[in-house]
Order: C-alpha cells, then structure tokens, then sequence
C-alpha cells in the first residue's frame, strides 16, 4: 500500500509519509479535509457506503478524505468530483481542528482536519462505493437532527458541523 497519507505532528506540521491502513490501523495522527457545501440555508450532506471500514452508513458533511499534496483545496475539489461528481470552485478554508477517535481495538481516527466550505447549488452523482445517499438539509432540520440524533451522523461531522452552521448563519 502507498504511503500516500500526510502524516502530522499536533500542529499539522508535516513529519513524514504514512499508508491509509497504517493510519487507521496505529492511530497516526495525518492530515484531513471535511468539505461542507451550502446553499440558501441548507447544507448537502452524504450518508457513507454502508460498508465503508468505520461510520459506514452514518451521515457526514458532503465529502472528506486525506489530501495527499500540499495543496489542499486542489485536492479536495478533485475528490468533489470523484466522491459525489461535484465540480465547485469557491472552497475556503474555515477552520482547522484535531480530533481522535476508537472504532475497534485496532481502527483509529486520528486526524488534523481542514474543514472547507463552498457554496454550490447543482446536481451530484454519487460513487456509490464511497456514499449510500446524499440530502439537502435545512439548517433548522440538521441542527435539530444532531440534537435528537446525534448517533446518526459521524463523528468529525458532529464536531464540525456546528461551527460550520454557526459560520454560515452569522455570514447572512
């Protein structure tokens, strides 16, 4: 397997090359995006492959993975359009944050993700390989989903969504 992911010290500064597997698998902290894309108050969101390796079947923003050059938001709009088929060329970056996370005693998420937004009202055609279903969601309705129902959405999404809705509210 390639040592394609970027691996990353707690303050996302880059200390060397590490495979998915092996990220995943020793809890190697590496670098990650979380595209949320946005339009008129509602936000499209995905719901994973159910047989994804970890959060398969829960929803997320609408599209992450691991950049694997030093440019983010190229490598992120060309996993828009692998993922979910989507071509959006307003991304920015909103924030950065660190998180860690146990789904077996040998499966990890452990990442410094790069949280982007873009606004973007189009179609989508889903790789089902990587998503089940995609919805465009008020913001009214997912907050009050993450509330109710927080064991439905994954857990980067459960730490990002909420400063990414209370970005865009205050941007309106």
């Amino acid at each position: 397997m390639e040592k394609d992911l970027i691996a990353v010290d707690v303050f996302d500064k880059e200390i060397g090359r590490v495979s998915k597997e092996e990220a995943h698998r020793k809890a190697v902290l590496h670098r990650a995006f979380s595209v949320f894309l946005y339009h008129n108050k509602k936000m499209l969101i995905q719901q994973r492959a159910f047989d994804k390796y970890h959060s398969g079947g829960l929803w997320a923003n609408t599209c992450c993975s691991h950049p694997r050059t030093k440019n983010l938001i190229t490598d992120a709009k060309k996993r828009l359009i692998e993922e979910v088929g989507i071509k959006c060329d307003n991304l920015e970056e909103l924030f950065v944050f660190n998180y860690f996370s146990k789904y077996a005693d040998d499966l990890f998420e452990y990442e410094v993700d790069h949280v982007l937004i873009g606004e973007y009202d189009g179609e989508f055609v889903l790789n089902k390989e990587e998503v089940n279903d995609m919805k465009w969601i008020s913001f009214e309705k997912l907050e009050k989903e993450m509330q109710e129902n927080p064991q439905k959405f994954s857990t980067w999404f459960l730490i990002a969504a909420p400063r990414v809705l209370k970005s865009l509210e205050s941007r309106k």
